[in-house]
């Protein structure tokens, strides 16, 4: 029974989770699998839950934050080199940069037969400095190659890790998507729907727009506001817009909606032009209640609640960042460069202008979008590189 080390960031509300729980869970039973973490951090929802409720029992590291920390990041290196030497296992798979990093040197350390890294996004661009991002190229490189293998999770991905950055072996990175139980967003909409409008005192007649994620530079929530007040004094129509998660960025979120006075509460306010929800757990009704999705982020991955906004059948306006055009089912959404801001803009105002049309075109391309990342899909093929790994 080959025996899997799979090691995450943190526990924190996201995608993430998901995916590698659904792997903990779902591979073939002759894996056996343990799933260890860092804990979630200031202004984030825990995740625990998620894999809780599929039975696993992950172990939390403590020492695994997401900052640089020399300390913490030497007693968590320590820790996990303990759990390896305990546990013993055949395959090392480390989800993202910091458990990246301090996984594989610790699986190297411990020569560990195989060592998997998936990236799920990158800081190569729209993070750092020209000089700490080239520190991290080099220490991706290095890691790369102590690597059995890398997986991206999109085409596009893939090619910049190993043509644009160069920080992988081409012949050693697979590409395989993410993989979700997605058939939540397809059940009892009408239910979750009503719930939602409800809470947040919704009319019949007035659109919500969501944009979902944690409250970070990156996410470029600015464009977000900037784009609903254009809608404001060029469309009729009626409007509410949501900013569902957390994180660094909230205190000026709202500065720069008063700066503009504009209307905003942290409570259901009926009054309101925007809404600040905190995490959303049950985001299947925070979808089921929205009318259409959107995004601004300057950098990606694959942004799972894109995939899950598809997957609830809502039509999506975002930045065509990391691996978006190649999650985006083009009956789904439109797409704009992230520096582009006026065409921004133009497409929030032609889907809203369009609403009826569009949002019957996404719910129809619903049914591909599920089946493209199921996580029966994601196991299989994770399965099949972890045999030719293991085999080689």
């Amino acid at each position: 029974m080959p025996k899997i080390l799979r090691i995450i960031n943190r526990f924190n509300l996201g995608g993430i989770t998901y995916n590698v729980s659904y792997l903990s869970k779902y591979l073939p039973a002759e894996y056996e699998t343990h799933l260890i973490g860092g804990p979630e951090e200031e202004g984030e929802e825990s995740s625990l839950y998620i894999p809780e409720s599929l039975g696993l029992n992950p172990v939390i590291v403590e020492e695994l934050k997401r900052s640089i920390n020399p300390f913490s990041d030497y007693f968590a290196y320590k820790k996990i080199k303990r759990i390896i030497k305990e546990f013993k296992p055949d395959i090392v798979h480390t989800h993202a940069s910091k458990a990246g990093a301090i996984g594989r040197l610790a699986a190297a350390s411990c020569k560990v037969p195989v060592i998997v890294h998936t990236f799920h996004g990158h800081v190569f661009k729209g993070y750092f400095s020209g000089f700490k991002t080239s520190v991290f190229k080099a220490i991706e490189r290095y890691l790369s190659k102590k690597s059995s293998a890398i997986v991206a999770i999109s085409e596009i991905q893939k090619k910049e890790l190993t043509q644009e950055y160069k920080v992988c072996n081409a012949a050693k990175t697979h590409v395989i998507k993410l993989g979700f139980d997605l058939q939540k967003f397809t059940t009892n909409k009408e239910e979750k729907r009503k719930n939602f409008r409800e809470k947040y005192l919704l009319q019949d007649d007035e659109l919500a727009l969501v944009i979902i994620g944690r409250l970070a530079p990156i996410k470029n929530h600015y464009l977000f506001i900037d784009a609903i007040e254009h809608l404001t004094k060029n469309s009729t129509k009626k409007i509410k817009a949501f900013i569902v998660g957390d994180g660094e960025t909230r205190n000026e979120l709202i500065n720069y909606i008063k700066e503009k006075y504009l209307s905003f509460a942290t409570q259901p306010n009926a009054d309101c032009l925007f809404t600040f929800t905190s995490w959303i757990r049950e985001v299947d009704v925070a979808l089921a209640g929205a009318d259409l999705v959107c995004l601004t982020s300057k950098n990606e991955g694959t942004p799972v609640s894109l995939i899950e906004a598809q997957a609830a059948g809502k039509f999506i306006i975002t930045t065509n960042v990391g691996g978006i055009k190649d999650i985006l089912h083009t009956k789904c959404g439109l797409l704009s460069e992230a520096n582009d801001t006026e065409t921004y803009k133009k497409n929030l105002l032609h889907v809203v202008t369009n609403f009826e049309e569009l949002s019957k075109t996404a719910t129809i391309a619903s049914e591909e979008v599920i089946k493209a990342f199921s996580y029966a899909r994601l196991c299989k093929e994770m399965d099949e590189l972890y045999k030719k790994l293991l085999t080689n």
